[in-house]
């Protein structure tokens, strides 16, 4: 029998097919078990199957495995407001108002039908619960949001401590020539041309830290997590800031930076939660994946999932997913319009063509439970990340990336052909309060 008949019975005979049925992700749940964090990535950032399956395992984990938090690979201000329905705190008056903050480009990232009805169910299953369970809430972990970050800063400040917030001006006021152009900021203090302001921002997010006790009980009719959240936006602007000055001095530098504050985002949300407190991450494949098991981690870079794994070991998970051909939701270029377009069949030589060849259209690998599985996909090969942006014409060059599958992730869905998420709209607005797309300039 040729190798690869021999590769492909192996991964048959050691896969959970998906069906439809009801316990189609019972391996996966009894994989999680009781770890702490569970990561849940996505080959593309618009692929419905993608979304909708990440939420369907999400529900479970939250309603058997006691999950109290979904962290995303998004802005936290934005993600805050959809924290805030979900547990019944917000103004908003349903999930589609909730959302309403996404809207720079790539907004079909958060604002699809997909994330709707998933935050939809998680309001519906908070207010099914008793007064005093613990509630499950939705965070982001992403550094783009610089400018209203900072406002809600000042805000908070203004609130409890005037002149807490008179100082924090002063040093955010060092940004001030650059106006809402953030990028001009980071291309002038990396050439020299002006004054970074990193001593201003840290010595910002010190000064909260420290005095953490006295602001948080400053007024005890804010929400009480609102010290805790306007924190988190004080290091979002300290981290923002040093990762635009390095966006322009490499690109691994910058990929770094922005992964490391997602991971260290994860480590203060653990510790705000406490000990009963467990996190569902979602992100691309490319940050949730062990980055070590890839070319891009000999090339010295670093991401969530290899951070995560050396943090925390035996007590995360990291799930991802591959697609064979199908369609997805993505632009030609940054600020472009979200487009429905065709997903070229995988490459040979790549993952995607190896799990289409086992004629299975949809399957869980569990890598550790065989080792001659875990051989087979600990071989490097290709496998493709789609993000934001996509360009067939180009895919080789610009889609794919070498890896050993087995050792980036404990287990992978494969979907071999996938459809479009449904964007709640098609066009994002343009760099909205003088933000930076999100994602940019690295499209996943």
């Amino acid at each position: 029998m040729p190798i690869q008949e021999l590769q492909l019975r192996a991964i048959r005979e050691n896969s959970h097919e998906i069906t439809g049925a009801q316990g189609d992700y019972h391996p996966l749940v009894d994989l999680v078990g009781d770890r702490r964090l569970v990561l849940i990535g996505e080959a593309t950032h618009g692929t419905h199957e993608f979304y909708h399956t990440r939420a369907q395992l999400t529900r479970r984990l939250i309603e058997e495995r006691g999950f109290s938090a979904v962290a995303a690979e998004a802005d936290w201000p934005d993600a805050y407001r959809v924290n805030r329905y979900v547990v019944g705190r917000g103004k908003d008056r349903d999930a589609a108002e909730a959302l309403d903050d996404f809207r720079r480009f790539p907004a079909w990232m958060w604002r699809n039908s997909d994330v709707l009805a998933f935050v939809s169910w998680l309001r519906e299953y908070n207010d099914s619960l008793p007064k005093s369970a613990r509630t499950t809430g939705f965070y982001g972990m992403d550094l783009y949001s610089f400018h209203s970050s900072s406002r809600a800063v000042l805000d908070y400040l203004e609130k409890v401590d005037p002149e807490a917030a008179r100082r924090a001006r002063y040093r955010y006021g060092c940004f001030e020539q650059f106006g809402e152009d953030i990028q001009a900021y980071g291309y002038a203090a990396n050439l020299g041309l002006t004054k970074h302001c990193e001593d201003e921002v840290v010595a910002q997010l010190i000064e909260m830290t420290r005095r953490a006790a006295d602001l948080a009980s400053r007024d005890g009719r804010l929400d009480p997590d609102e010290f805790f959240t306007a924190e988190q936006n004080a290091r979002v602007v300290k981290n923002a800031e040093q990762y635009y000055r390095a966006m322009f001095s490499g690109r691994i530098s910058s990929w770094n930076l922005r992964d490391r504050h997602m991971a260290e985002t994860l480590d203060q949300l653990i510790a705000h939660l406490g000990p009963p407190g467990k996190i569902v991450v979602w992100a691309h494949n490319s940050h949730l994946g062990d980055a070590h098991a890839t070319e891009m981690g000999r090339q010295g870079e670093w991401n969530v999932g290899h951070l995560v794994r050396e943090k925390y070991g035996s007590e995360a998970v990291s799930i991802g997913f591959t697609t064979y051909t199908g369609s997805v939701t993505a632009a030609s270029n940054w600020d472009g319009p979200a487009e429905q377009k065709r997903v070229q069949p995988g490459l040979h030589g790549s993952f995607e063509a190896l799990f289409h060849a086992t004629r299975m259209p949809k399957f869980i690998v569990i890598p550790g439970t065989s080792d001659r599985v875990s051989g087979i996909l600990s071989e490097e090969q290709l496998e493709r990340a789609i993000g934001v942006i996509y360009l067939p014409h180009s895919e080789r060059v610009s889609h794919y990336f070498r890896a050993r599958l087995a050792d980036q992730f404990d287990a992978v869905i494969h979907l071999d052909e996938t459809q479009a998420l449904q964007p709640l709209e098609i066009t994002s607005k343009r760099e909205q309060g003088g933000e930076v797309p999100e994602t940019y300039p690295w499209a996943v």
